[in-house]
Formats: structure tokens, sequence, C-alpha cells
């Protein structure tokens, strides 16, 4: 008899999660469904001794209900290297304790797991900055701590988003005009009085009837529907966790055509589930760490898009001959 691969999961607390959206979750269950063996850590679980990865490890247990969605068995340490697939799924900030984090992961890539995401590519591409590697696909960016040079680009486009570059979820995401009176603030605050980098970009105006989109990329390719995030009219953001509605979409020629310039780069750095987000037709940001958007879209469609992305996990194992 076969025995079966072991996958292991780094999340938040799974305890605290939202099960009719989590993302991860769906992943879990997929993985399950399809033999795997889960076992379940937290960034505290953590470990790197002599240069050995380790977790202390649960065995975990999933369940498709909303009252009682996990078990967990009785934690042990052990080397991660006795893991087959490892999914780095905690959210952001993505601060030192994260970039700390990836190099234990990336000792356990190294010992032969399959690290989804990519460590390496975790640290390397903030999800903001790495458009920059893509900017046919963007609107104007600016990416400084000079408020002057900030200020001069509200100037030429009349209308910008400034955001930090370490945020998640919508937080401290301004549009400002060309007469806001409040413009200079928000660059003291974003850029700490000019001792941070902070992004502007032009705003586009789609995002008030087309929404956020988020296109998701499961090893460089695109599944066939996009989420988009439509902002409530109290607010300008397009995030769930900002009170946006998820409303799902198919694909259109030019999300194709995004997908196709920068797709087949994320996989070639082992970036095996990643979401674009979109607006306009425009990249506005590359999501690497922990990108959602699965549980929405398969209530809207025909389509396991978890199941997919295990399905490509088995691939790259099939590949290394495990």
């Amino acid at each position: 008899m076969t025995k079966a691969k072991r996958l292991g999961v780094v999340m938040d607390p799974i305890g605290a999660i939202s099960y009719a959206k989590d993302t991860t979750l769906a992943m879990l269950l997929a993985a399950q469904g399809r033999g795997f063996e889960l076992t379940y850590l937290e960034m505290a679980d953590l470990s790197l001794r002599d240069g050995v990865a380790f977790g202390r490890m649960r065995p975990l247990t999933v369940r498709a209900d909303p009252k009682s969605w996990f078990t967990l068995g009785e934690p042990s340490l052990a080397p991660l290297g006795a893991l087959d697939v490892l999914l780095m799924r905690k959210d952001p900030p993505f601060d030192t304790e994260y970039i700390y984090s990836t190099y234990i992961l990336e000792r356990a890539e190294g010992a032969g797991v399959l690290v989804a995401n990519r460590p390496q590519g975790l640290r390397d591409m903030n999800e903001k900055v790495y458009t920059a590697w893509f900017p046919q696909c963007c609107a104007p960016t600016l990416i400084t701590r000079d408020m002057g040079d900030m200020g001069a680009f509200l100037k030429e486009h009349g209308k910008i988003v400034v955001k930090p570059l370490h945020g998640m979820g919508g937080r401290s995401i301004f549009v400002l005009g060309a007469a806001d009176h409040n413009a200079r603030v928000v660059f003291e605050t974003l850029t700490d009085y000019g001792r941070g980098f902070a992004i502007c970009q032009r705003y586009i105006p789609e995002i008030v009837t087309g929404g956020d989109s988020r296109v998701l990329l499961i090893d460089g390719e695109p599944v066939p529907y996009a989420l988009a995030r439509i902002p409530s009219p109290e607010d300008h953001r397009g995030n769930l966790a900002a009170g946006a509605k998820g409303v799902g979409r198919e694909l259109t020629e030019r999300d194709r055509w995004l997908a196709g310039q920068i797709g087949p780069e994320l996989a070639r750095r082992g970036m095996l589930f990643v979401g674009l987000d979109v607006i306009g037709g425009f990249v506005t940001e590359i999501n690497v760490t922990s990108p959602t958007g699965i549980r929405e879209l398969e209530k809207q469609f025909p389509v396991q898009i978890a199941d997919l992305f295990i399905q490509a996990l088995e691939r790259h194992l099939a590949a290394r001959g495990r």
C-alpha cells in the first residue's frame, strides 16, 4: 500500500478563521480529499537547529462543517523535511518575523520539501513593489520617500491612490484629489516624514463600477473566473475586509493577457498560487503571501479551484519522483 503524502501548513490560528471565506481551509479540504495527511503549524512552531528546520507539528483533520471544521492532535517536534509539501499561508504583516520564518522554510526546501509559495520568492516579491517588474501591465506608479515628488505626482495625474508597502486588507489606503488639503498630512503619515517608502498610483475610476478584481494564478495559469470586489457606497476600497462586495465574473481578454505577461515568470520562480489585483485592466498588486478568493468563486461557478491547486502540487511532486 502506498504511503500517504504529508502536507503541512503554516497559517494563522485555524480556530479564528472565517469558515465561509477562508481559502487555506479550502486548500486543506481539497488536499485531504486527495489523500494527503495534514499537519498544522503556526509561525511560533518553527525552529532551526544546526541548520535543520524543525516544526512543532500537530496532526490535522478538517471537515466541511461550519460549526466544527477541524480537529488537532497532540504536538510533536520533528524535522520539516519529513513533509512532502509545506504551504506557507500566514497572513501579513510582512515584517521581520515573517522574513525570519522564510529562512527556516528555505532550509526545509533544501531538505526536499515542496514549499508553496517558495520562500525566496516571498522575500523578493513585495506585493506592491513587484508590479515594477511588469510596467506594461500597470498604471503610472511612483514609489518614493520624497513627499515633494509625491505632491508632483498628484499634480500630474489629478487623482491618485497612496498606500503603504506592507499593508493588507485595504488598510491605510488613501484616495487624494489635486485640491485635497489633507494630501501633505497623508504623505507625512505614510512616509513617516520621509523616513519610509510609500507607493502612489494613478487613480483608476473603473473601480467604482467594475471593482478591484482578483485574478488567481495556479502555477502561472489563470483560473477562468475572477472575483470583482465592488466598493461599498461609503468606501473607496475594493477589499472584502473593508466591506466590498465580491461578484464573480469570467476573465476578459485583457485579464488573460495580463496573466500571460506575469504568470510564466511567477511559475518559474516557484510561486504556485498568486492573486493579481486588477482595476480597469491594470495590475495594482501581485499577491504572493496568502491570496484569497477561492471560496467566493467556488460558490458562484462550477469550478474546484482548491482541487486544481492541489493537483498542481501533485504534478510538482511527481516531477521530483515523490
